[in-house]
């Protein structure tokens, strides 16, 4: 059985640590290890890492987990190196130089996965906390181009959490939880169950002390008793194994208690009901013998239903194989009996460590084998080790890792963005106002061009300023600033706010002009924009700054309103003519009250008209679609009233009737353009009182004020300016 057990006070005795750390591999090995632990002495000297472990001795408990993984002699020495680049310069340089580059490799790999950290649990929800640890595992191996790399790291985390328990004032929740629900997954995905188990009890015994200490007395009150328990069960079992003819290894497995604890949680059971806390294991050659050692157990031992697995012919997802199976002894107990051959069993405790071809000079890439890596690096499947299916199904919609670049924020948390990312993306998914305010980008410790693609492993610090707003060349996409849609959508809308906020402004002055005017500083401007018929004063300046309201409906709005007839004598339409009323316009059931044109839809003759009675100014005309008009109808409907035209003048040498109108036209900006509309109106015989024209992007937007007769000419002139080359559209305001 092969174990990870080190402990780095097994250093003292009388092996010297190069030669201790050389086992396994051949002798010209020795002369490097020795090199690399002198160096390695001689630098850490004195230092200390974060968790107040001494660098050096967290060095050699991740070689001597290298040496029982039986990793090579390069990830030996990257292991010893590990830190060389936190106190050297050119590190990596040297350390090729001295060792080879792939040792360099591994040192620089190392240092990036040392920078991976989970978010603390107070900074986020349950579900935030699931979603980066899927990024977290994702990027753990998208980072490592060697496998080494990975085991390295774990057995880094694995010497962190000893030290931690031989040091219990130094303990760290945050990494004991980082370890379970980060590492330790990634470690049983890999197949490393030594460091998987231990990540675990270690984890656990931080996280849940009360449970783990009670779980652990309880194992040490029947020690003796299960001790022996399981002596007779070996003496007995090899015996009749030999005798069916098949050489097999037996000895007793010890129970982890964090998976002890797992399975009372999981199958609602109390200790005793745990099927595995005594457990035989037995080591064959063949396949065959598994079966047949199988068959030999259940005639010894009675089997429990439902207590059976074969993981041979259905193999785990990190390719573990195995048979399981649970039978109950003589005294009536529970005892699980694992059965494997010997290459079966160096997979179980090694994983890809116990097949990754380190041969010096050995082409890499090939074989089934090295598939199956290359699907592990992918890290596709993980629903082992979530258990809330919804965050699975939430938070795992990820792009594949070749499409995909992992960064990190100097406080450690991870963040996934599309290949060919900029810093200014990424300021843009950690909060909206941080990305408004990007002026720079410091990767690494060192200052990046905005327009540079992110690469993984980096970490980003944003440089911001304290106020601003980003710039309009972030949109374009010749000059590669932004790549994500959402990044890009938010400085769309922030420009689209600050149009929007200096529209509002303008008309904010303008409703205060009038309200100096009238000498009505005082009113509520709130009131004033509901009698309007707007929802909020936002939304009330905005109208007035695009010019959808004027002044004179302001100042209309402003004055008192005039008495409405009792309804009973709104029946008949009465023509009377009045010195001061406009007979254009006739209202229904009303004499002598003076009428006005609205200026928001300027109607002519044959528009369906409305009348609506005003503060001080009379009854204002509104064609029946007038959007001003339906607002003012939806709040007041008791100050509508029915209106129609008049008698126009009709007689030969009488002069036609003239009403006011705006047209809007939008065309294609030309020379010429302002002639060939302007003819028109001079073919008809048109005044016009009013020109407005804007050019912008190639267009033109003209708003001519016109005078006609009626609603045909009106027509019959809009039809012709539309026919002009280039002319878009031609309306009515």
């Amino acid at each position: 059985m092969v174990s990870v057990q080190h402990s780095v006070a097994n250093t003292d005795g009388a092996t010297p640590v190069p030669e201790l750390l050389a086992a396994g591999l051949g002798p010209d090995a020795l002369p490097a290890l020795q090199q690399a632990v002198e160096w390695a002495q001689a630098l850490y000297a004195g230092r200390q890492l974060g968790s107040g472990e001494e660098a050096w001795q967290h060095a050699l408990g991740i070689s001597l987990i290298a040496v029982s993984l039986k990793l090579d002699l390069d990830a030996r020495i990257a292991a010893l190196l590990f830190a060389v680049p936190e106190y050297e310069e050119n590190a990596s340089e040297r350390i090729a130089e001295r060792f080879s580059p792939l040792a360099a490799k591994l040192v620089e790999g190392l240092r990036r996965l040392n920078r991976l950290h989970m978010v603390s649990h107070s900074n986020g929800t349950a579900a935030d906390l699931h979603s980066q640890n899927e990024v977290l595992r994702k990027m753990v191996l998208a980072l490592a181009e060697d496998i080494r790399v990975v085991l390295l790291r774990l057995a880094s985390r694995v010497q962190t959490l000893r030290f931690f328990t031989a040091n219990r004032e130094s303990v760290s929740l945050d990494i004991a939880r980082e370890s379970m629900d980060l590492y330790a997954p990634l470690a049983n995905r890999l197949g490393v169950w030594q460091l998987k188990w231990e990540l675990e009890d270690l984890s656990f015994r931080f996280l849940e002390p009360d449970t783990y200490k009670r779980i652990a007395k309880q194992l040490d009150e029947r020690r003796v008793e299960r001790e022996a328990f399981i002596t007779d069960s070996i003496a007995r079992l090899k015996l009749d194994v030999a005798a069916i003819g098949v050489k097999a290894e037996v000895y007793g497995r010890p129970k982890h208690i964090y998976s002890i604890w797992n399975k009372m949680r999981n199958k609602h059971v109390d200790f005793d009901q745990v099927y595995d806390v005594r457990a035989l294991r037995v080591l064959v050659d063949e396949v065959r013998d598994c079966y047949a050692v199988l068959s030999l157990v259940h005639e010894l031992w009675e089997p429990i239903p439902k207590e059976f697995d074969d993981y041979i012919l259905k193999p785990k997802g990190n390719n573990y194989q195995s048979l399981h199976t649970a039978v109950r002894a003589a005294d009536g107990r529970a005892m699980e009996v694992q059965i494997r051959t010997y290459e079966m069993h160096r997979h179980a405790e090694l994983g890809v460590a116990a097949h990754w071809r380190y041969k010096e000079g050995a082409k890499q890439g090939g074989g089934a084998y090295d598939e199956k890596i290359s699907l592990l690096r992918q890290l596709l499947s993980w629903r082992d080790e979530v258990t809330d299916a919804s965050v699975w199904e939430e938070h795992t919609r990820q792009a594949a890792l070749d499409d995909t670049v992992y960064v990190a924020t100097p406080q450690g948390r991870v963040i996934d963005l599309p290949t060919g990312a900029t810093a200014i993306d990424f300021a843009y998914r950690l909060h909206t106002d941080l990305g408004h305010r990007c002026r720079g980008a410091k990767v690494d410790g060192q200052m990046l061009p905005l327009d540079r693609p992110l690469v993984s492993g980096q970490v980003v610090e944003i440089i911001s300023a304290k106020q601003g707003g980003p710039s309009r060349d972030w949109l374009n996409p010749q000059l590669g600033y932004l790549v994500t849609s959402n990044a890009r959508a938010k400085v769309r809308r922030w420009f689209v706010q600050q149009e929007e906020d200096e529209t509002a402004a303008q008309g904010r002055a303008i409703v205060i002009r009038e309200l100096q005017r009238s000498g009505l500083t005082q009113t509520n401007q709130e009131d004033l924009a509901a009698q309007l018929g707007f929802k909020d004063t936002t939304t009330f300046y905005l109208a007035v700054g695009r010019g959808d309201v004027s002044g004179r409906q302001i100042h209309n709005a402003l004055q008192p309103v005039v008495p409405i007839p009792p309804a009973p004598e709104l029946v008949i339409s009465e023509r009377r003519k009045a010195v001061d009323q406009d007979d254009r316009v006739l209202v229904v059931g009303v004499g002598r009250l003076l009428t006005q044109l609205a200026r928001c839809c300027k109607p002519v003759p044959p528009d369906t008209i409305q009348g609506f009675v005003t503060r001080g100014r009379g009854v204002s005309i509104h064609r029946e679609d007038c959007k001003s008009f339906l607002n003012l109808a939806h709040r007041h409907p008791e100050r509508i009233v029915p209106a129609e035209w008049g008698h126009l003048a009709t007689a030969k040498d009488a002069r036609p009737e003239a009403f006011s109108l705006d047209i809007m036209v939008e065309a294609m900006d030309r020379p010429g353009l302002l002639r060939d509309i302007s003819d028109v109106f001079t073919k008809d015989k048109l005044n016009v009182t009013g020109v407005n024209t804007i050019s912008k992007a190639g267009r033109a937007h003209m708003r001519f004020t016109i005078e006609v007769s009626g609603g045909t000419v009106a027509q019959r002139v809009l039809q012709q300016i539309g026919e002009i080359d280039g002319v878009i559209s031609a309306v009515r305001a």
